[in-house]
């Protein structure tokens, strides 16, 4: 009977068993057949139950003695899976030991090279510049300890070092408590590498300060990653290296690019703008906005929303009649909100017109006063809500070009060119037809794309893009 077989007889039976979501092998033979106690495992093998966690079932797969009986049901190609397992865990571990003395050997010798330096800049040794800490810990009573353990023979060093360990712990985990520090930050080399410099330093370190942390400290530590990029840089020049992007958005809506470098060395945060490659065409869309028979709808749009948020009577009325919902929706850029806003405007046509016929609003203080009388012309105005209409449709396929080169699903490159052609199109027919409506728009548009987006490349990747030429009948 293979293992397999042997899994499905016996892991059958365990009604009500569960299994961790782990890659790790032991998996394949392990269940939890009572989850209030969650190391003790059930063999799938031979149906054995017993405690010690996922290490010890593959043990006991792979017949290594001393800890768990042998499973009599484990094939040699499981026994040999597991124990490859476990020999590759031991050789991690040993690595991860490697890694960490590595990193004290580092952190004491840059302490060393600099405590050096500035004794070599007195001409003398400093005194109590530095030492062990513990020299400076206090000593815990043997008698007390043999006390404690009735007679029995116990190790005093260990049992010193692992109090002298749990109370520096609680220390360092009460700051990162009230720092809200998260766990992960404790994994990294560096925090590793800040406890060996401390523990090298002794007592009476100074905390440093806010503004040093803030400037000379931020300086040094921004040198030190340049130098480090030195062998990159390097080896950009001599075999070549690849320019990655990455753009998005930050809490603020502003819009954020990454560039990374990418070599054999690996990959490297370089630098950051915010200054996106979608400008050119949030730039052609404002300059659209700024055409009079439009600009006169949106500053009409933009009168009336900052009348209605600059006062809380009138923003609460608006809120009871859009049932909490907002007019003003931010986009990426100015263009996207403008345009959002005004397909928010529209949404809520209704609501806002009964809200500015209401016997509140005639109650309201602010119904008589000039901003106010503008407001309630503009909602009330069918000229208006034409307007709104009008914008919309033609603003709407430019959105949606807007949109595909923000995206991160979709590589835009083979689509501007055509999705721009596209919306070309859609703004004609949206406005009858009627050269003389559509002529200012389209002059727009295809002077900022002169140069930038009817590029070469650009028209290839239309033409070689099977999107634009074929259909499915």
């Amino acid at each position: 009977m293979t293992s397999n077989a042997s899994t499905t007889s016996v892991g059958s039976t365990a009604i009500g068993a569960h299994k961790r979501n782990s890659d790790d092998v032991g998996w394949e033979y392990a269940v939890i057949p009572d989850k209030s106690n969650m190391d003790r495992l059930k063999c799938t093998l031979c149906g054995k139950v017993f405690g010690g966690g996922i290490y010890r079932m593959k043990q006991h797969i792979a017949h290594v003695t001393g800890n768990v009986s042998s499973c009599p049901k484990s094939t040699k190609d499981d026994q040999l899976k597991c124990l490859n397992y476990l020999n590759e865990g031991k050789l991690k571990k040993k690595a991860k030991k490697v890694h960490i003395e590595d990193l004290r050997v580092e952190a004491r010798q840059e302490l060393h090279d600099s405590v050096d330096e500035v004794e070599n800049s007195l001409g003398s040794k400093a005194p109590n510049v530095i030492g062990l800490m513990d020299n400076f810990t206090n000593i815990i009573n043997p008698e007390e300890v043999v006390k404690a353990g009735k007679g029995k023979n116990i190790d005093l060093n260990n049992i010193v070092r692992k109090e002298r360990i749990l109370a520096v712990h609680k220390f360092i985990s009460r700051w990162a408590y009230e720092s809200a520090i998260p766990f992960h930050a404790f994994e990294r080399d560096s925090f590793k590498m800040m406890l060996e410099v401390i523990g090298q330093f002794g007592t009476g370190l100074p905390c440093p300060t806010r503004y040093a942390l803030s400037d000379p400290l931020l300086k040094l530590e921004v040198e030190r990653t340049k130098n480090l990029l030195k062998k990159n840089e390097k080896e950009w020049k001599e075999d070549g290296c690849s320019i990655m992007t990455d753009a998005w958005s930050d809490r603020k809506r502003r819009s954020i690019m990454n560039l990374c470098v990418n070599s054999k060395m690996g990959t490297v945060f370089y630098l950051q703008k915010n200054v996106p490659v979608k400008h050119i065409q949030a730039n052609t869309y404002m300059s659209i906005g700024a055409l009079p028979r439009f600009k006169k709808i949106l500053d009409q749009a933009k009168k009336l929303t900052i009348f209605i948020y600059a006062h809380h009577k009138t923003l609460a009325r608006m809120r009871s009649y859009t049932n909490k919902r907002e007019i003003i929706r931010p986009g990426v850029t100015r263009f996207a909100s403008a345009f959002l806003t005004l397909q928010s405007l529209s949404e809520k046509k209704e609501q806002l017109r009964h809200m500015f016929s209401s016997n509140e609003w005639e109650e309201c203080k602010f119904s008589g006063k000039p901003k106010g009388i503008a407001s309630y012309k503009t909602v009330t105005s069918v000229q208006f809500w034409s307007g709104v209409t009008q914008c919309l449709k033609v603003f709407s396929p430019l959105v949606k070009v807007l949109r595909m080169v923000d995206a991160d699903w979709k590589p835009s490159m083979g689509f501007v060119y055509g999705e721009i052609k596209v919306a070309k199109e859609e703004i004609i027919k949206s406005l009858g037809g009627n050269e003389k409506h559509y002529k200012p728009i389209i002059d727009i548009i295809n002077t900022k794309m002169k140069g930038r987006l009817d590029s070469t490349l650009h028209l290839t990747s239309y033409l070689l893009n099977p999107y634009y030429h074929y259909n499915d009948a």
